[in-house]
């Protein structure tokens, strides 16, 4: 293959891609198997690895350990055991015990579950780990713990008695309607083969029972090193370096026996498709998917690199069909979607999957079959091609700008699929060559094709989910028969585009001009004041060749409406949004963006509006034509549209009030922050109270002073090409005669909540397919205004310092639940300079019902304890380890730099000055993190929290609701000890009663169906 050459960063980074050439290829060039810019080999002992040098970001190592096991191998008395080794492993090896493991990585600043953890899937496992590198000895003890994983792990009796704990929650957890529909997809898919018996979560008896010696079996059979890769891609100024830490630490290490033979476990093709109606109760809505099944291709020469194009091009001409049909008058889906995937080793799977109104499923069935005979009759048209072919050009475009920026994390993935799939890894140099010439020769006809992959004779599963019963497989049966029937007499009519006008902005606006620049060279920013009093500052980065970000505020929102217009102000964005906020319909605007990278949202929230933009550099054009169109826009509402829009949020509130946890959050918020009308969720009775008119009336006006707005804008800028873009389309909106939706932050409408004054232990019952239990325990939190800034901080640190204590009493200790979290709501206050703010900190965490309170005590001894005698001084320095790493990557972020800037100009202490206040900012941060050690954290723990925490505090369990059987069993065996003989007969003349009503209930259900 006559490919480009490599290049230095430096030539590469002035190479653009309209510049770059045409790959001279043959479509029967073989790519080469060694993947490129990794150092990659294997040991004597088997072990594989791959090792490459990546600065993004810096000073950071993305590592990994794969192992080609999975659940998949298991025995029927195994099953579930894949997953256990998996979680013993950072529980207990040869050199940590007692999870310190997990705290000797959040020493260094890995935090667990972000930069720490691993995943089970049917055929292989994965462990992965984020450290930084910038001493000398922590890359090699990182490496040294992924030895540990491949052959110390320990399998003790009370190892794994901790750990069941937590698998069990994870289970547990996994039971709720979503993981019963993907499980029992899973199996209708699989049927006839192995994996559909072999869910990675295993069998809840095994893992209740399984002993040490069946888990230290599986562990010692399994993970050999002829099956598993390390994977190291980071900061690394020698790559030759890391490699010797690899074979310093693994060299030595050998496996117990020959290596095994994994199987093939082949999944059964069929002609006729399956069909399933799925009844679940608690489901988000009803939906219909349909999956055929193929064999996993070979990705090996350039034809089969071109073959993945045009597949990839046939899954978004699809897409983009799909949703211009769910944007048309009465439309038979509210979405649908259409993507490719490797399901396990051996299939690929076409999925299909719509959501719909309640008793659609069939019409929606229908649609979809129709599209794809439609393409299978007429193909796509060449312009839908050309707009596909657009996109997927724009994309390559991007990562081949960013190609000296990629995160180290994605590269990682890369070198894993190469060894868990084959699939080569030829480098983004090549790939965007191999796109630049390829993409322009695929036809409509090459792309039309792959539509027979989702024919009803290619394994093809077609499956409805439904909270209640209405459609049956023989009506499912009738719409595959009535589709074939049509596209065999080819009785179905070509695809009707719209027409897609070719400017975004029909009438180009006046420019604007500069009436005030300030620069602030502390952090980099420069201020622009517009002629038409917006307000504009700008960053300018190299973080991201390809990114720039903006986001637009201003004061005043949902807390200035009067109660009786709240519900019809609120849906003013959901309703505009369907409409088209950008002066063309959403389903037109998608193709006029074909081929360009600019997106821009609207958020109207309690006491701001907001804009938000991300685009490439040479497409901030189109970005801010969007943000001007935005402004000059006067939408009005459609009886379709709005019909579109009421239909799914009626659907949405019955999902919401399907679900269990609807009921246990709706108390959580009453009880936390009072019933008031902002914090009350709509119902279905509310949506007959929305006036569209009022609601785009409200949105328009959101939108429409620009001298309100303040723009911040970070990224990769050419100021001298910006600035006459920022003129043209930003000082360009015409400012109003009046002003409109003009607020002053201090003079905001506060919402109205008071957190209990006493403590308050509730129980939520709810009705449940399978038991959940969710906790939730809250304390108020008062920052006074005096310190503000400091305080601000120390909350962020508390938060992380009340996660890590309470996850380690109450998994690492007693092995009860899967994981925790602990967050703050301060979001309530609104944003004035001046007075105390006001909020609570929220520790939630899921477990077994019949357990919720003893945990909840532990918690509240810990954090007890935590205010009596103070955190350890690890304790605090592992916190501080962790926000100094998260702050280190943010630095090299464009999103960190854009909320640090906004934050400064909506700080109470600005006052004019941005720099100003970012520096406050920065120093409060300083304070604190100078200032905390044990007794400060201790000092502040009381200060922020009520002291003692047993005080004032609410908790709320989700509990399953027992049925009204179990209930009079309860109460009359209860009542029996006092009553005797008549009570043992009216026990049984209740519970017959009870069984009757079931049972009429249940033929009345059956007789419906």
């Amino acid at each position: 293959m006559d490919l480009l050459p490599a290049e230095t960063p430096q030539i590469a980074q002035r190479h653009g891609f309209r510049s770059l050439k045409l790959a001279n290829v043959s479509m029967e060039d073989a790519f080469d198997l060694n993947p490129v810019g990794a150092h990659y080999g294997s040991l004597e002992n088997g072990l594989c690895y791959y090792v490459r040098s990546n600065s993004k970001p810096r000073m950071r190592a993305a590592l990994a350990l794969a192992v080609k096991v999975g659940s998949v191998v298991e025995e029927e008395h195994e099953r579930g055991v894949a997953h256990i080794v998996e979680h013993l492993a950072f529980s207990a090896t040869k050199k940590y015990t007692n999870h310190d493991l997990i705290k000797f990585l959040e020493s260094i600043g890995a935090e667990f579950g972000a930069c720490q953890n691993a995943s089970t899937s049917a055929d292989e496992t994965i462990y992965e780990l984020l450290v930084p590198v910038d001493k000398p000895e922590l890359l090699s003890q990182a490496i040294s713990v992924l030895a540990e994983f491949s052959s110390e792990v320990r399998v003790s009796a009370d190892d794994l008695e901790k750990e069941r704990g937590a698998v069990l929650e994870e289970y547990r957890g996994s039971r709720n309607a979503n993981g019963r529909m993907q499980d029992a997809h899973w199996v209708l898919m699989m049927e006839g083969s192995k994996y559909a018996e072999r869910l990675p979560i295993g069998l809840e008896k095994v893992v209740r029972t399984v002993s040490p010696e069946t888990v230290k079996q599986f562990y010692q059979r399994w993970y050999h090193l002829h099956n598993m890769a390390v994977v190291a891609v980071g900061d690394f100024s020698n790559t030759q370096d890391v490699v010797d830490l690899i074979k310093l630490h693994f060299e030595k290490k050998a496996s117990a026996s020959s290596p095994p033979v994994i199987p093939n476990f082949p999944v059964p093709s069929h002609e006729q498709p399956r069909f399933s109606c799925f009844v679940e109760s608690e489901a988000g809505g009803s939906a219909v998917m349909i999956s055929c099944k193929i064999p996993v291709g070979e990705l090996k020469t350039v034809k089969d690199y071109r073959d993945s194009l045009a597949e990839s091009m046939f899954h978004c001409a699809l897409n983009q069909r799909y949703f211009k049909i769910s944007r048309r008058k009465d439309p038979s889906y509210f979405s649908c979607s259409s993507a490719a995937d490797v399901f396990v080793r051996p299939v690929k799977a076409y999925i299909m999957t719509a959501t719909c109104k309640e008793k659609g499923t069939t019409e929606a069935l229908e649609s979809m079959l129709m599209e794809i005979a439609r393409v299978r009759i007429h193909g796509f048209s060449d312009r839908e091609i050309s707009t596909v072919r657009a996109l997927l050009m724009s994309e390559i475009e991007s990562a081949y700008l960013e190609r000296d920026q990629m995160q180290s994390t994605s590269l990682r993935d890369e070198y894993l699929q190469h060894f868990l799939r084959k699939e080569p890894v030829v480098g983004i140099e090549c790939e965007a060559q191999l796109q630049k010439t390829i993409l322009p020769l695929i036809s409509a006809a090459e792309v039309s094709r792959y539509s027979e992959n989702f024919s009803t004779s290619c394994s093809c599963v077609i499956k409805t989910v439904e909270p209640r019963l209405h459609a049956k497989i023989d009506d499912l049966k009738a719409v595959v028969q009535k589709v074939d029937s049509l596209e065999a007499k080819k009785d179905i009519s070509p695809w009707d585009d719209d027409h897609i006008p070719e400017e975004i902005v029909n009438s180009i606006p006046d420019p604007g001009d500069i009436v005030q620049q300030s620069e602030f060279p502390s952090i980099g920013v420069t201020e622009l004041i517009l002629s038409n009093g917006m307000k504009v500052c700008y960053k300018c980065t190299d973080f991201l060749d390809d990114q720039v970000l903006f986001t637009g505020f201003t004061y005043g929102g949902l807390s200035e409406l009067p109660e009786d217009e709240y519900i019809s102000c609120s849906m003013g964005s959901t309703i505009a949004g369907e409409i088209g906020i950008f002066g063309h319909r959403p389903s037109v605007l998608m193709d006029m963006l074909a081929g360009k990278r600019a997106e821009v949202g609207t958020k109207v929230g309690a006491y701001m509006r907001t804009f938000s933009g991300d685009c490439s550099p040479s497409d901030l054009e189109t970005a801010l034509q969007l943000v001007y169109q935005l402004f000059t826009t006067n939408v009005v509402p459609g009886d379709e549209e709005v019909k579109i829009v009421m239909e799914m949020t009626e659907e949405a509130i019955r999902a919401q009030e399907r679900d269990p946890y609807t009921a246990f959050a709706n108390r959580v918020r009453d009880l936390n922050y009072g019933n008031s009308f902002f914090f009350r969720p709509i119902r279905i009775s509310d949506l007959r109270k929305v006036d569209p008119r009022s609601a785009c009336e409200y949105f328009n006006n959101c939108f429409k002073d620009p001298s309100n707005f303040t723009v911040v804008i970070v990224g990769n800028l050419d100021p001298a090409m910006s600035l006459p873009l920022i003129l043209k389309y930003l000082g360009g909106i015409p400012k109003p005669t009046l002003p409109v939706l003009h607020f002053n932050r201090d003079d905001l409408k506060g919402l109205p909540f008071t957190f209990p004054a006493k403590i308050i232990r509730e129980v939520v019952r709810s009705p449940m397919v399978e038991a959940q239990c969710s906790v939730q325990l809250a304390f108020p939190v008062e920052l006074k205004n005096e310190a503000m800034m400091e305080e601000i901080h120390f909350v962020g640190f508390l938060s992380k310092l009340l996660e890590t204590k309470i996850m380690q009493v109450l998994r690492f200790k007693h092995g009860q639940i899967y994981s925790v979290g602990v967050s703050v709501f301060l979001g309530g206050n609104k944003p004035s300079r001046t007075g105390d703010v006001r909020g609570d900190i929220n520790v939630n965490f899921s477990c077994d019902p019949d357990i919720a309170w003893k945990l909840v005590d532990l918690v509240l001894d810990e954090i007890s304890r935590l205010q009596e005698e103070g955190p350890s001084d690890q304790d605090v320095s592992t916190i501080l380890e962790i926000e100094q790493r998260a702050h280190e990557n943010g630095l090299q972020e464009n999103y960190y730099w854009l909320e640090r800037i906004l934050r400064s100009y909506q700080s109470r202490v600005y006052f004019g000055d941005v720099s100003a206040s970012f520096e406050v900012q920065d120093e409060g941060r300083s304070k604190v993190r100078e200032s905390l050690i044990p007794s400060a954290a201790q000092s502040a723990l009381q200060r922020i929290l009520p002291y003692l925490c047993r005080k004032q505090y609410t908790v709320v369990i989700l509990m399953p609701r027992e049925s009204r059987l179990n209930t009079l069993k309860t109460w009359f065996q209860n009542s029996a000890k006092g009553y005797g003989r008549e009570a043992k007969i009216l026990t049984v003349i209740a519970a017959s009663a009870v069984l009757f009503v079931s049972l009429w209930r249940y033929s009345r259900t059956r007789t419906k169906v």
